[in-house]
């Protein structure tokens, strides 16, 4: 089935770009839009399986993206939303990763990361069919802050959080298993322990997964933007 996407941007360049690589791959881009207002009419239009939006948008280059993203989530939420920024905003991109929910076919990347295209496309493909991708530049400097408010008093192990950046880059256990040079089986234990680490019920392993992500971006994450 062929992707359909809208393009949210106040970059007329970037706009092209973007539709022009999209297209390339065989998606569909129904609109671009250069402001929130824009593209939540072209959403309620065109019904898109995802789409991508930058943050700052007209008219104050402030949070429209944001709040365009949580009208998309109210309205369409089978409609996958990537969100695209500048600088790594971790209040403003926490900030719609509120719960399990919240977070399904959501995403959230640094602008340069489109210019590697095969990540940038498995990001867009995931969330439009319901996962989640967080960018690595993100998740590596959350990480390796000091956490506070951690819902369980247990710390993770280096090893630990390792794992947990590449579980947020949206890598399945056999890939996490390649870029450590581990066995899936003591990738497969690693993330158990996540799990018990931050209390988190036996559910579906995708659904836990998220959680576990959220729940560490969220103790150390939403204090402060880092530019």
């Amino acid at each position: 089935m062929t992707l359909r996407v809208a393009i949210a941007d106040d970059s007329a360049l970037l706009r092209r770009g973007l539709a022009a690589l999209l297209e390339a791959e065989g998606m569909t881009v129904v609109c671009e839009a250069g402001d929130a207002g824009e593209l939540l009419s072209c959403v309620d239009r065109e019904r898109p399986d995802a789409a991508v939006v930058d943050i700052r948008m007209p008219p104050g280059y402030a949070t429209e993206g944001i709040e365009a993203a949580r009208e998309i989530r109210r309205r369409h939420p089978a409609t996958g939303v990537l969100l695209l920024s500048q600088y790594v905003e971790t209040e403003n991109a926490m900030s719609l990763f509120a719960g399990a929910d919240g977070a399904k076919g959501l995403g959230y990347l640094l602008k340069e990361r489109v210019s590697d295209v095969e990540d940038f496309l498995d990001a867009l493909r995931r969330v439009a069919a319901g996962g989640t991708a967080v960018d690595p530049d993100l998740v590596s400097r959350l990480v390796s802050r000091p956490q506070e408010g951690r819902q369980s008093g247990e710390e993770l192990s280096t090893r630990e959080r390792e794992v947990l950046e590449l579980m947020a880059e949206g890598r399945t256990n056999q890939a996490i298993s390649r870029c450590l040079f581990l066995g899936e089986r003591t990738v497969e234990a690693h993330i158990r322990s996540i799990f018990v680490k931050f209390n988190l019920r036996p559910e579906p392993e995708d659904h836990r997964r998220v959680l576990a992500v959220l729940s560490y971006l969220r103790s150390g994450g939403g204090h402060r933007a880092i530019h």
